[in-house]
């Protein structure tokens, strides 16, 4: 492969270097444009460019036009009002896909000189949830990302060839980032312009190319069923999977199917990548990354892809091999992960506990057939009479439209979702009593009152579920048993009360 620096992208013009496809777009275009956007940036005084581009070719040129004019880059998450609002001081211009926001062909100018890009002057701002719940900004300099990529490209540049790399993540984050974005660039490898969501997707673009590599999550790659063509999709070069750990279960489907194990990636957006594994619980530590563990086990990482000489904690547990390999033990704090979704309780459970109707909540992660999140909810003084009230003029409005049939058929969870008494009723059992009935409310009331988090649509959405699928939240009935059975399954702190 004709390997190119990250840092020398912009002073190099190699020939017939393909960079996407669909519509095809080589270096030497890449290029011109990225330099007439550094331009336009410079002119319009821009010093920091917030960037949300569904297309990975846009979003290179956005990147390098930026460094290339000395411009900051900041990555939201995403474009809700919620992530906007938290994050309108860090921007001077938003550059996206939304109608009101600027584009990349308003942004154009008379071009600037090539130039090599500063390793240390040039930033990229990425979000992510911090440990305490509260968003946070993680800066990395070019430098780091430069050492990433090179890292990647020695472990598998020599397998991956030409092969298109094919991706189902977006590029906002730092897997979908290096993995799909700036790794192929760098390289020279072709990569698709948008991420394909879909294993039917995925199939489809992988059978217009001989040679193709997957850049893909768990949730992904454990749903791929049985419709597709799998001996046509075992050419695969390579497939690697990150966000979340691939049970065993999908990897060995996988591994029938293909012929081969996923390539697990473990890291994060503060540390970069750390490890790999292709099979197996133990992880391999990617070359230069040093590890240790603090008095609680939890690892501690010093790499290439971190500032020199900084050390990041951690809050994963781990066992250490004597040949360096680890194994991951969990989570010390209370950030959970659900479909590949960065998740904090302790957030959730402030924005669950405005409510009026509630005291205290305790949330935490059910695992039954798949995982997702349950609130045990503990009513406040005014809990029980106020939702009893609203509970008894929704009775009556049901009772004319007659959807409990169809609420009990999709069950419990779903009914108390939708604020039912079906859900605390079942066939054969008398109507449940008004403080069961207010605690099921509060549940209800405050799991809706929790969109307003990380600008995500709903909790459902966040836990990686259909948004109004219901099965989130679940409130404490009267019975003290259950109360003690959902406090041993979320956790040693007491759960909260709903009998008050």
């Amino acid at each position: 492969m004709n390997w190119i620096a990250l840092e020398h992208l912009l002073d190099q013009t190699p020939k017939s270097r393909l960079v996407t496809l669909d519509p095809a777009l080589d270096h030497a275009e890449l290029r011109q444009r990225a330099l007439r956007l550094a331009a336009g940036m410079r002119n319009r005084g821009v010093a920091r460019l917030a960037v949300h581009l569904e297309d990975a070719a846009d979003l290179a040129v956005a990147l390098l036009g930026a460094w290339r004019a000395g411009v900051t880059v900041l990555l939201p998450a995403d474009l809700q009002p919620a992530s906007r609002s938290r994050l309108a001081h860090q921007a001077d211009l938003w550059l996206t896909d939304q109608d009101g926001d600027a584009k990349l062909s308003e942004l154009l100018a008379e071009p600037l000189e090539g130039a090599k890009l500063d390793l240390d002057g040039c930033r990229l701002l990425l979000c992510t949830s911090g440990s305490s719940g509260e968003p946070k900004l993680i800066e990395k300099r070019l430098r780091q990302l430069a050492n990433e990529v090179e890292t990647l490209e020695a472990c598998w540049g020599a397998d991956l060839g030409d092969a298109c790399v094919i991706a189902s993540v977006a590029a906002q984050h730092i897997y979908g980032l290096l993995f799909r974005v700036l790794w192929p660039l760098c390289a020279g490898r072709p990569f698709m312009r948008r991420a394909q969501p879909f294993s039917e997707d995925i199939q489809l673009a992988s059978r217009q190319h001989p040679r193709f590599c997957w850049v893909a999550s768990p949730a992904l790659l454990k749903r791929m069923g049985d419709n597709l063509d799998w001996p046509a999709l075992r050419s695969v070069r390579r497939v690697f999977s990150s966000g979340g750990a691939l049970d065993a279960e999908a990897a060995q489907r996988l591994e029938q199917r293909l012929g081969q194990l996923p390539t697990e990636i473990y890291g994060s957006s503060e540390t970069g990548g750390i490890a790999w594994r292709q099979g197996g619980k133990l992880w391999h530590p990617f070359v230069g990354v040093q590890l240790s563990q603090d008095e609680q086990g939890a690892l501690r990482v010093a790499s290439p892809c971190l500032p020199p000489g900084h050390i990041e904690q951690t809050a994963d547990a781990a066992r250490i091999e004597a040949d360096g390999r680890f194994e991951l033990l969990g989570r010390l704090d209370r950030i959970v992960k659900l479909e590949e979704k960065r998740i904090s309780l302790t957030m959730l459970e402030a924005a669950l506990n405005e409510h009026p109707f509630v005291s205290d909540t305790r949330l935490g992660v059910i695992n039954e057939n798949r995982a997702y999140l349950a609130a045990l909810v503990a009513l406040s003084e005014r809990g029980p009479a106020c939702t009893a009230q609203r509970w008894s003029a929704r009775t009556d409005r049901d009772a004319a439209q007659a959807p409990g049939e169809a609420l009990r058929s999709a069950g419990p969870a779903a009914s108390l979702a939708a604020g039912h008494p079906a859900a605390l009723q079942q066939p054969g059992q008398a109507p449940p009593d008004p403080t069961r009935r207010a605690a099921a409310g509060a549940a209800s009331a405050a799991a809706r009152a929790s969109q307003r988090l990380s600008g995500r649509r709903s909790m459902a959405a966040s836990a990686g579920r259909p948004a109004g699928s219901g099965a989130l939240h679940r409130a404490l009935p009267t019975d003290s048993g259950f109360a003690r059975r959902g406090a041993d399954r979320l956790g040693d702190r007491p759960c909260p009360r709903a009998d008050h």
